[in-house]
């Protein structure tokens, strides 16, 4: 999960870099990384819903 933060941390640096220097490549590849860790980030809290779901499952089949 740190992963995501850090990518979207990059992904926010380099797209300010690209704008503060005109680089639309680099603004481009920033706003790519930001959007791809934030897509990771929902994915990742996806599954640890859908383990608490699964855990309270189980645990409600043990009684």
């Amino acid at each position: 999960m740190a992963e995501d933060k850090f990518e979207q941390a990059k992904g926010n640096l380099k797209e300010t870099v690209g704008n503060a220097t005109d680089n639309k490549d680099l603004e481009k590849e920033g706003q790519n990384d930001k959007a791809s860790g934030k897509a990771k980030e929902v994915v990742d809290n996806v599954k640890d819903k859908a383990n608490d779901v699964i855990d309270k499952v189980k645990g409600d089949n043990n009684k």
